[in-house]
């Protein structure tokens, strides 16, 4: 256990200021136990995985951060079914499976962050998304008294849709925390598999995902808007665009970087500059992908309604 640990080190913005305390459990009972001590203690619990798509507030998280990234067990569970544990890079899971020729998951090649977070946030990209792969979903959950219960889920479509899970709050399953994930992929070639992954990775580098810190994209598209939220921001001459150190890179509109020192607080003024300019030109609300953790300033009414 560290305490006062900065955030700025565990995610991929590389801002954030210190968590009150910061533990990695070596195994899911560990986690298990932990989640059911702070409980009985009535401790505040926030749980993350690989730091990606998380905003952190510059005065940190009170209580426990948890970080998953110990967990990584990867193995086959049946034919075709891939099970990894929440903490692994989804680069290694996408790898791995590549290793074994299994396709369905070249689209997330390049996509930073955690297993968990991944499937927490049913993370998209080129038309597909994990909801597309995923078979099983395990998880750990409150039970009665200070008791932890791990359970499993079977993924029914209907109920993941575009950036939204049962995992979110005021989903059926908001108060779980996801320790693993089952895939269903099919048996490929693997050359074939091994040239997409590069032809989509070469296409990410293109965009600048690699060139700064960042969380990926920042704003989710919406169809009602008519086109992605990038082409809007495009349209707004956002690219380049910066308040301190968070800019807007400038080769795609919609992810925003730190270039160099940036604040939670400069991300969010640039995050809220771009919802007033898209409000004021075109009367869109554009939505945050990126979560908030920790202490922040009171969020002004722009901001505060692209999270609804």
């Amino acid at each position: 256990m560290a305490f006062d640990e900065p955030m700025s080190s565990h995610t991929t913005f590389r801002i954030g200021g210190p968590a009150d305390a910061f533990v990695r459990p070596r195994n899911i009972d560990a986690l298990g136990a932990l989640i059911a001590a702070a409980r009985k203690q009535g401790m505040p619990t926030t749980v993350i995985g690989g730091g990606a798509n998380l905003l952190v507030g510059d005065a940190g998280v009170r209580g426990i951060v948890v970080s998953t990234e110990l967990l990584r067990g990867l193995d086959m569970v049946a034919e075709g079914l891939l099970y990894a544990e929440a903490g692994l890079s989804v680069a290694s899971l996408v790898d791995d499976a590549a290793g074994r020729s299994l396709q369905g998951l070249e689209f997330a090649a390049g996509l930073p962050g955690s297993v968990g977070g991944a499937v927490f946030m049913n993370a998209r990209c080129y038309d597909r998304e994990f909801a597309d792969v995923l078979a099983r979903v395990d998880y750990i959950r409150p039970g009665n008294g200070s008791e932890v219960l791990l359970e499993s889920t079977t993924v029914d479509r209907a109920a993941w849709e575009y950036k939204r899970t049962p995992f979110m709050p005021k989903g059926a399953l908001h108060d779980a925390i996801i320790v693993g994930a089952a895939f269903r992929l099919l048996q490929g070639d693997g050359a074939s598999i091994r040239a997409r992954m590069a032809e989509l990775v070469a296409d990410r580098r293109a965009k600048g995902h690699f060139d700064y810190p960042s969380a990926g994209s920042m704003f989710k598209n919406d169809r009602a808007f008519g086109r992605p939220s990038g082409k809007i921001l495009d349209e707004l001459q956002f690219r380049g665009q910066r308040i301190g150190d968070a800019m807007v890179s400038p080769k795609h509109a919609n992810i925003f970087v730190n270039a160099g020192s940036a604040t939670a607080a400069d991300m969010m003024a640039l995050i809220q500059k771009a919802q007033e300019a898209a409000r004021s030109a075109f009367g869109i609300d554009l939505a945050p992908e990126v979560v908030f953790l920790g202490e922040f300033p009171p969020a002004p009414p722009a901001l505060r309604s692209g999270q609804s």
